[in-house]
């Protein structure tokens, strides 16, 4: 490996608290709310979980992919207002597609050497509302000309560079590592399974807050509020993981000719938000969550966009002068069932330390906030096993791949 990419590391940084709404399908329960309300739901929740007054917090960084209101522009400064962030405290907001909760963290814990003590991290996605959208339209409609307005969400998934779609550059991995439509259905079963299980057993739930109909105030300012529809009070888990076999999987056609890649064994379409606060671990009151250690984001080809954990992964490793087999679990997010198993193979991973508690192919993959969920998540299951540490990590449309090194701070050896 050629060592080429960015890696970071960080010697006294840490996750303090975490915590996400549940994902709900495409058009569910939460299709008509706002990012920007989902996001500030989590920003307030967080901070109360954690026992900390908004007035710490001196950095905010939110991130969202879709344009999924007409406010947009003002997610990151929105968000840490209404959370009580005070007036002074400046808002970034961030974007690296499917790793954009993973940047969130790096990039405050970058800020941590630039003097913030703590900083609020949250990211929030609305698929439902991406638009119907035109972008050539500004200056009218000449006599016979096409009207251009199209479906937002389902072009942003093709790469106009080498002319392919998401799906495409996982169904090229597939021929390239000779994975077969048996054997990628087999894995989005036991994503399901796994979600499933951890569903019953309640092990989400510590890591879930519920929404309701709820107003957010800022005094002197226009309130925000969540409005769910009609007929739901609540929404307290997630929505898509559901019982399923090799039969029904089997019996879904590929979204491509000669393809392994069905909506089945491919991410689930969901909406949702998560946060995190991050600060110096050597000012933590109480245990923190985890301690990031590490990132490592790197480019590959964009038409095997999905193979970017591998190397992102190596990178991580390499740099920080651990092995693969010092790793106590590895979250790696699932676009795609092909993308996942390639990865693995490229490492020559064992699939007994991979995504444990299911995927995003059971639970679903709302872009920006996935890779604080995979954050969360893994730093649960490395406090759980008494494992040191952890990798987690996403591939990014357009080909890139990112990596985050998180360390149990209660880890006894």
């Amino acid at each position: 490996m050629s060592g080429a990419g960015q890696y970071s590391s960080f010697d006294d940084v840490a996750i303090f608290e975490a915590l996400r709404t549940p994902w709900v399908d495409l058009g569910g329960a939460l299709a008509q709310v706002s990012p920007i309300d989902l996001g500030i739901k989590v920003g307030r929740e967080v901070l109360a979980r954690a026992a900390i007054d908004p007035s710490s917090v001196d950095s905010v960084l939110a991130g969202s992919m879709a344009q999924a209101s007409f406010d947009a522009y003002l997610l990151p400064r929105h968000i840490g207002l209404y959370s009580g962030v005070p007036q002074e405290t400046p808002a970034l907001g961030v974007q690296r597609i499917c790793a954009t909760g993973f940047e969130l963290l790096r990039q405050a814990a970058r800020q941590l050497d630039d003097g913030v003590q703590l900083a609020l991290c949250v990211a929030a996605e609305s698929m439902s509302r991406n638009p119907i959208a035109a972008y050539t339209h500004r200056g009218g409609f000449r006599l016979g000309a096409g009207v251009e307005f199209k479906d937002f969400l389902w072009e942003a998934l093709y790469d106009p560079a080498p002319g392919v779609d998401m799906i495409t550059t996982a169904d090229n991995l597939a021929r390239r590592h000779g994975l077969s439509r048996e054997e990628v259905d087999r894995f989005a079963l036991d994503s399901h399974q796994l979600a499933l299980q951890a569903q019953a057993e309640g092990w989400f739930e510590p890591e879930l807050v519920a929404l309701g109909n709820e107003r957010f105030e800022l005094a002197g300012y226009q309130s925000r509020s969540i409005q769910l529809p009609r007929g739901v009070d609540r929404v307290t888990r997630d929505s898509h993981p559901r019982p399923t076999d090799l039969d029904t999987l089997g019996r879904l056609r590929a979204v491509h000719a000669g393809g392994v890649q069905t909506a089945g064994n491919s991410c689930a379409v969901v909406d949702g938000a998560a946060a995190a606060l991050v600060g110096r671990a050597s000012a933590a009151r109480r245990p923190a969550l985890a301690h990031l250690r590490a990132s490592a984001v790197v480019g590959v080809a964009p038409e095997f966009m999905g193979i970017g954990p591998a190397p992102a992964i190596q990178l991580l490793l390499q740099r920080s002068g651990l092995t693969l087999g010092e790793i106590g679990l590895l979250e790696i997010n699932e676009a795609q069932a092909a993308q996942v198993l390639a990865v693995a193979q490229a490492l020559e991973l064992d699939g007994d330390r991979l995504n444990r508690r299911g995927g995003s192919i059971a639970l679903g993959h709302p872009l920006a906030a996935t890779g604080l969920r995979l954050m969360l998540t893994l730093a649960r299951q490395l406090r759980e096993g008494n494992l040191r540490y952890g990798i987690a990590a996403a591939c990014v449309g357009g080909g890139q791949g990112m990596a985050l090194l998180i360390e149990n701070p209660a880890y006894r050896g």
